[in-house]
């Protein structure tokens, strides 16, 4: 119970794991966005999230503009914890809620980017202006974040309903919510993006990058030597699911350890601590049942 509690805390803010945008999915006059044990549910339920989080984090710090957001208006030193759980709330309210409250969260994060902005020089050495809204930036944010998601949910999920593409498509909505122009429908256009970014020379690693990654590998629970132990073959995993040239431009190296393995055994056991009790899904579930007995009568 005291592992739950650790987990829900650094998941949604709340030992219980039930705030009240957690609890609002219950709530609501529609099925939402997104089906119903379709590919997002399926991908964004499964464990694999754990280590998904941590390598969308080292992809998005290649893109200098994404990474001077984070470096000149995010409070991550302070509060990892808080920027975890904002991020976990965007994608739980989006996957799971309505979408009276997925249009909600998505103008809560647009508030919030309308006030990022500043300048930072591109891997040819020119000074651009930046905003967190802008379409390049908020683009690349998506292929980092779908690309983690459906890289570590084919690594330690279970299959995806319609396979990669139909995931890739389904989250295609977030994308577009969040004022993505054209995001990618396939994994083969995923992969090319991404692709066409590096060898393009968009992406780049400098003094910032290395200082982001030295962060990501520090575990954020000091208090507590298994948790740390376990963030660290989380991390370590990350780094192996990530392509060996985004892995290299990380400055990165794949470990030979097992942690691939490791990292099923470390997901098997806080799945089983997480199911002792609600989980948004569940909450989502009731508004679905509920909606269909109103239909029904």
């Amino acid at each position: 119970m005291r592992l739950r509690a650790r987990l829900l805390t650094a998941l949604s803010g709340q030992p219980d794991g039930t705030p009240s945008w957690v609890r609002e999915l219950a709530e609501g006059d529609d099925a939402g966005w997104f089906a119903e044990d379709g590919p997002a549910w399926t991908v964004h339920s499964g464990m694999g999230t754990m280590v998904a989080g941590i390598r969308a984090l080292l992809l998005q710090a290649l893109h200098p503009g994404a990474l001077a957001g984070v470096h000149d208006w995010s409070r991550y030193r302070e509060d990892p914890i808080g920027r975890l759980t904002g991020t976990v709330r965007w994608v739980i309210c989006l996957t799971y809620g309505s979408k009276a409250q997925a249009e909600r969260e998505t103008a809560r994060v647009g508030r919030f980017h309308q006030r990022v902005s500043g300048t930072y020089v591109t891997a040819q050495g020119d000074e651009v202006a930046y905003s967190a809204a802008d379409a390049d930036l908020v683009g690349w944010v998506h292929l980092a974040f779908t690309d983690a998601f459906l890289t570590c949910h084919e690594t330690w999920g279970r299959p995806i309903p319609g396979g990669p593409d139909a995931y890739v498509a389904e989250w295609a909505t977030a994308g577009r919510l969040m004022r993505v122009d054209d995001p990618p429908r396939t994994e083969a256009e995923l992969r090319r993006r991404l692709d066409a970014l590096l060898d393009g020379g968009v992406l780049r690693r400098d003094e910032r990058v290395d200082d982001v990654v030295r962060f990501l590998r520090r575990p954020p629970f000091p208090d507590s030597l298994a948790m740390s132990l376990a963030y660290r073959v989380l991390f370590a995993s990350a780094v192996a699911t990530i392509p060996r040239r985004f892995r290299a431009l990380l400055g990165l190296r794949r470990t030979w350890l097992p942690v691939i393995t490791a990292t099923r055994v470390i997901l098997a056991v806080t799945e089983s601590a997480l199911g002792s009790g609600p989980r948004a899904q569940d909450f989502a579930r009731r508004r679905l049942r509920r909606l269909e007995r109103a239909h029904a009568s």
